[in-house]
């Protein structure tokens, strides 16, 4: 029997907890959920007599670390940022650790320790990261096995509304995961290869640089690249692949509208306002725009982007970024700012459901043919809190979790699900639960042969 502690309540969390009750239940093991809000935790566990709600503070040291002494196996559901906290002390107390989130440079360096104290660390085991780089590599190393060659890999994953809640939004877009994250996508400069020629897109031309995705019964998506895609060269094991690039999913239109705040300069994370009182939604647009008191905010946008078309100022009038609302906040960055005006209108309500989209596009050189892969992912969520993307997100960690307690992986050291002793089980516990890619392949003859 384990001890096996949850880090975080929050709404991303609800599949993950619901998975591993079941299962540590079925083995006799104890599950605790540590949050800050203990009604948090309480209602997420429900009734369970091998369960514990802990309310914690995560930054307090004693408490924290008492927490994970008495644990074998850590969970986290924290921000990422705090991920390096709680695996110092996992390293510490020799504790083992699973997270969904992007395996940072500070647990980079703790490769050593880790493996040096014989402990599993596995991270981006959720969504994307997560699923992408499993249902990604299933394929590749299949092809490997078959002695065929990758010449292309394009990835795209997105999380959005299902049609039928999109109801009056012209944006066709809501809030399924952290809205920070949404707001700062794409800052930097986007890299990635494209037929052996190498291609930096910087962030003031990102959201033009978009390519159309087809998705049956659902349509035609867009989609923005990532900031980092040459990295998965090395990753996936395609380190001479010509062509390699990942994506986030859009609705059509949402890049151009979205493309006005990169312009203005309103997703600006590094500086800090202070704004008078009574500052409305308005005068926050205003104050990113030419003086000109015989223009309205309107023409204003539109003498300065000569892109801007009535579509697009409609999906910023429905923001409300036009009224004369005061602002909810009036100190912040410009993208925290942004971000409050938005969450007002990007909210799912309750009877909202949410979408997860992710395609691989595979192209593989045989002996004798040229193939091209088409690999997709639907998956429409439920009711609140039982989103797609919490869905995706929390099922592959469980899973990962309880194979591991299950003494089903053997290997040691700072991990992702990129290893087929990983993915393969998970992508098929991940069937049985409706998690699916449907696959289809157009083969031409080689004409070099």
């Amino acid at each position: 029997m384990a001890n096996i502690l949850i880090l975080g309540a929050g709404k991303s969390s609800v599949f993950l907890i619901d998975y591993l009750v079941k299962a540590t239940g079925k083995r006799g093991d104890t599950l605790f959920l540590a949050d800050v809000s203990l009604d948090a935790a309480k209602e997420k566990l429900g009734d369970h007599s091998h369960t514990q709600a802990v309310e914690l503070d995560i930054h307090d040291d004693r408490s924290r670390e008492e927490m994970i002494k008495q644990a074998d196996t850590v969970v986290s559901m924290l921000p990422p940022g705090l991920h390096p906290l709680i695996a110092r002390d996992c390293v510490k107390y020799r504790k083992h650790f699973f997270s969904a989130s992007y395996q940072s440079g500070e647990l980079k360096n703790m490769a050593s320790e880790v493996r040096a104290r014989n402990l599993f660390f596995l991270n981006e085991c959720g969504l994307d990261p997560g699923l992408d780089h499993m249902s990604a590599m299933n394929i590749i190393d299949r092809e490997k096995e078959n002695n065929n060659e990758i010449l292309l890999l394009k990835s795209f994953c997105g999380g959005l509304l299902a049609p039928g809640s999109e109801k009056d939004n012209p944006w066709q877009y809501k809030f399924t995961w952290n809205p920070k994250n949404v707001i700062l996508a794409g800052q930097g400069v986007s890299s990635f290869i494209r037929n052996g020629y190498y291609k930096f897109i910087p962030y003031h031309m990102l959201f033009r640089r978009t390519e159309k995705l087809d998705f049956p019964g659902l349509g035609t998506f867009e989609a923005y690249p990532n900031r980092d895609s040459l990295s998965y060269r090395k990753i996936y094991g395609l380190e001479n692949i010509p062509t390699i690039l990942r994506g986030t999913v859009r609705r059509i239109g949402f890049c151009r509208s979205w493309d006005v705040f990169v312009q203005l300069g309103m997703t600006d994370d590094s500086y800090r306002l202070e704004l008078p009182d009574g500052f409305t939604k308005r005068m926050f647009t205003n104050a990113f725009l030419p003086y000109d008191p015989s223009l309205r905010v309107e023409e204003k946008i539109r003498l300065l982007l000569p892109f801007v078309d009535d579509d697009i100022l409609e999906k910023i009038a429905w923001t409300g970024l036009f009224s004369d609302e005061r602002l909810q906040i009036s100190q912040g960055s410009p993208a925290g700012i942004l971000q409050r005006i938005l969450e007002d209108k990007w909210r799912l309500d309750p009877e909202d459901k949410d979408l997860v989209l992710m395609q691989h596009l595979i192209e593989v050189r045989g002996e004798k043919t040229i193939k091209l892969i088409n690999s997709s992912l639907v998956v429409k969520g439920e009711k609140q809190p039982y989103t797609a993307m919490a869905k995706t997100v929390g099922l592959p960690l469980g899973m990962a979790v309880e194979m591991f307690l299950e003494g089903k992986f053997e290997r040691r050291g700072l991990l992702l699900p990129t290893i087929k002793e990983i993915y393969l089980p998970i992508l098929q516990k991940l069937e049985r639960e409706g998690i699916r890619f449907e696959e289809t392949v157009l083969e031409r003859e080689r004409t070099d042969v």
